[in-house]
């Protein structure tokens, strides 16, 4: 029986959680958002193999002030060329690349981080017709995505040897998803490919979102812990996990699909740590958070 009050008390609580995310999902301002975000730039070229390489580019750099962010990716994407696919297509398109890049910068990333990058990655496109089909097949021999993204991520790395014994930028910039972070910006990258088409996702890889996991940055963490999605108290690879599997209890199909929401949430509102009024006034998932369920 106390089992059962138990079940009860978790389907209410899991229903109550869905129809607030639902209610902050449908009023997010897709288009006023999407043009503050990275994802901004990969929906501006048609080719697909061109998509899913500059979201490579825009979700490795994303990584700091956005503001800042998408001035970077400006930059860097002018300096490509109109045609990425086609920028490291050859040694020689490749050499001409690197001298372009030159004196780019963001963070610990350098311009020849980036055109290793996008060499190696143009190569695994090559030889396999596209990213995703490349990713795909990942999955399918790995099973699940942690590996099939740590194979991804080694045969671009070779292929464009992205690699330094002096500097960290190329290892951030590709980071290995074995180690115990949650690699956010690689997460990110998946969701774009593979969400179906909504304005912000792009859905060009043929794979099922419900292998996805959750983008965690600092601003989903604080706001998954203030929601009861995750006990965490560090941004690992458990606490993404945790709160994807959080999230698939209340749309199994599609877990990841209010990341984007939620991202934006966390930074407008500047989640706390705690019941704070003035920062928490018209958040919109004031009636499900720890701190003010606490208070009532």
């Amino acid at each position: 029986m106390a089992s059962t009050r138990k079940s009860e008390r978790a389907r209410a609580a899991d229903a109550s959680l869905r129809a607030v995310l639902d209610s902050v999902r449908a009023r997010a301002d897709l288009t006023a958002r999407r043009a503050s975000d990275p994802v901004s730039v990969v929906h501006r070229y048609a080719d697909p193999r061109d998509r899913e390489l500059v979201g490579l580019l825009a979700a490795s750099v994303a990584f700091g002030n956005v503001k800042t962010i998408l001035a970077k990716l400006e930059d860097l994407l002018a300096r490509i060329g109109p045609n990425p696919s086609r920028a490291a297509a050859t040694p020689e398109a490749r050499d001409k690349l690197m001298i372009r890049l030159r004196g780019w910068k963001h963070r610990v990333f350098l311009g020849e981080d980036l055109a290793r990058l996008l060499a190696g990655a143009s190569a695994v496109q090559r030889a396999n017709g596209t990213l995703g089909q490349y990713f795909a097949a990942q999955l399918a021999e790995h099973g699940e995505i942690r590996p099939a993204l740590a194979a991804f991520c080694d045969a671009i790395r070779e292929a464009g040897g992205l690699y330094s014994r002096t500097r960290r930028g190329p290892a951030h910039l590709l980071p290995d998803p074995r180690g115990s972070s949650g690699v956010k910006r690689l997460l990110l990258y998946l969701r774009w490919m593979i969400r179906p088409d909504d304005g912000i996702d792009l859905g060009i890889w043929p794979i099922d979102p419900s292998h996805l996991l959750m983008p965690v940055d600092t601003h989903i963490h604080k706001l998954s812990r203030n929601l009861g999605l995750t006990r965490e108290p560090r941004l690992t690879w458990r606490a993404t996990e945790e709160i994807t599997a959080s999230l698939s209890r209340l749309d199994p199909h599609d877990p990841t699909k209010y990341d984007f929401s939620l991202c934006h949430l966390g930074m407008l509102q500047r989640c706390p740590s705690r019941r704070d009024p003035v920062r928490c006034e018209g958040c919109g998932v004031m009636p499900v958070c720890r701190h003010w369920a606490r208070a009532r």
